[in-house]
């Protein structure tokens, strides 16, 4: 029989190679951030750079308005996150805990819109915004938020489906027998027992809010609105390109995602132990 301690060498290899495949390109992006763009053009490859530039972090912001980015990207991934999760939570509960005519149908419709890409829809939307004015200055959040949100929805109604019909019954029935609405068996029973699927979706709309381009590069009608995707790439030029400010911009645009999946990370793993032990 293995020992617990053999089976954890074995796993331990088996990983290792995931684990570098994962984490090679971060390697090589923060290597490409500390490079001088002389290095980065020469044939010699090297992962440590012969002469790390950090100051290529602070040359970043001056080549062009990264904070102002950042913050346009941090406002449209938020708002998405938001609104996805104000109407998910709802109709998660709806399809999950009820029981009503055409209830299969509408969880198969709504499975259904996954399977089309959002850019089939961005001439329609780009019509849309325009005819009501999003698409101008500011308001060009607003369209983003809207598109964003409409195409996370489907996945995240289907998730926490599947989290809310997995709580027993009896839970919810004792709630309502002590006196509280729907509303509050939901807010104060349901949404706790739940959390790992809430956060789950809240990981899920931010970081897919925060990396998505093509809305962001139709619908932003000047550059002080764009967000981190569509301004990083004009470190590419015509000419050329500057690669190592390209590299520390990029990484730089990771560390909300890290930082976020950080915070939440122990609710999470909290919350799928805690199942209905109350």
């Amino acid at each position: 029989m293995i020992s617990s301690r053999m089976q954890r060498t074995v796993l331990g290899i088996g990983l290792a190679p995931v684990i570098v495949v994962i984490l090679l390109p971060y390697v090589l992006m923060l290597s490409g951030a500390l490079k001088a763009p002389q290095e980065i053009s020469s044939r010699e490859f090297t992962v440590i750079p012969k002469h790390p530039q950090p100051q290529n972090f602070v040359e970043v912001f001056r080549a062009m308005p990264l904070a102002r980015f950042f913050l346009n990207s941090t406002i449209i991934a938020v708002g998405a996150m938001l609104l996805v999760l104000a109407c998910a939570i709802p109709a998660g509960y709806a399809l999950g805990r009820l029981r009503f005519r055409g209830r299969r149908a509408a969880l198969f419709t709504v499975l259904t819109t996954q399977m089309f890409s959002p850019i089939v829809l961005i001439i329609a939307l780009f019509s849309e915004f325009t005819h009501y004015g999003l698409l101008e200055g500011w308001r060009c959040f607003i369209a983003l938020i809207l598109a964003d949100a409409a195409c996370r929805l489907a996945f995240s109604v289907w998730l926490l489906t599947g989290y809310f019909s997995t709580v027993p019954h009896e839970i919810e029935e004792a709630a309502l027998i002590d006196g509280c609405s729907r509303w509050q068996a939901l807010t104060k029973v349901l949404l706790p027992i739940c959390k790992p699927g809430v956060v789950t979706t809240m990981i899920f709309a931010f970081i897919t809010a925060w990396n998505e381009f093509v809305f962001a590069l139709t619908f932003v009608p000047s550059d002080q609105f764009r967000p981190l995707t569509v301004a990083i790439p004009g470190f590419i030029g015509q000419y050329g390109a500057q690669w190592h400010l390209l590299m520390a911009a990029s990484l730089l645009a990771t560390l909300p995602v890290v930082a976020m999946f950080l915070l939440v990370e122990r609710h999470l793993v909290r919350g799928l132990g805690a199942g209905a032990i109350k």
